[in-house]
């Protein structure tokens, strides 16, 4: 019976890890995740799930690395939703689609799109980039600024 109990437990806990695709390295000023309609606060040391959304305000940054070794980081008034994200750590086969919304973004891809270089793509309100490099910058303004 004992052994049934910590199984599951271990299942649940196994699960939960399971969910966590991330883990905030960095975050300075005005920074919060939104989960499931929820409004979470962010420090180092938060993890990121796939459907997240990073939000910063005006004097906020936050760095991600993710479970293939990317690394993205958010500067100023910035919002990033990572609206799929799956990693075979055996593998290496995955697939990485995040929105940027508004804001800047500096992403270093990892293991997955030296795996498959198709493997990351980063939408903006007016385009679609396929990452097909290691390192690269993007920026979206608002209209009229």
């Amino acid at each position: 019976m004992r052994w049934t109990i910590a199984a599951c437990l271990m299942g649940f806990a196994a699960a939960g890890w399971a969910s966590d695709i991330g883990l905030v390295k960095v975050a300075a000023g005005a920074v919060h995740l939104e989960r499931d309609g929820k409004r979470l606060p962010v420090q180092v040391g938060t993890s990121v799930r796939e459907a997240d959304t990073l939000v910063t305000g005006a004097d906020g940054t936050v760095g991600v690395t993710f479970s293939d070794n990317s690394l993205l980081s958010a500067g100023p008034n910035s919002v990033l939703a990572i609206d799929r994200y799956a990693f075979d750590s055996t593998t290496h086969a995955g697939q990485f689609d995040a929105n940027l919304k508004k804001g800047s973004l500096a992403v270093i891809s990892g293991k997955m799109v030296k795996q498959s270089p198709d493997a990351m793509r980063v939408r903006t309100p007016s385009s679609i980039m396929g990452v097909r490099g290691t390192e690269f910058v993007v920026k979206v303004t608002e209209p009229g600024s």
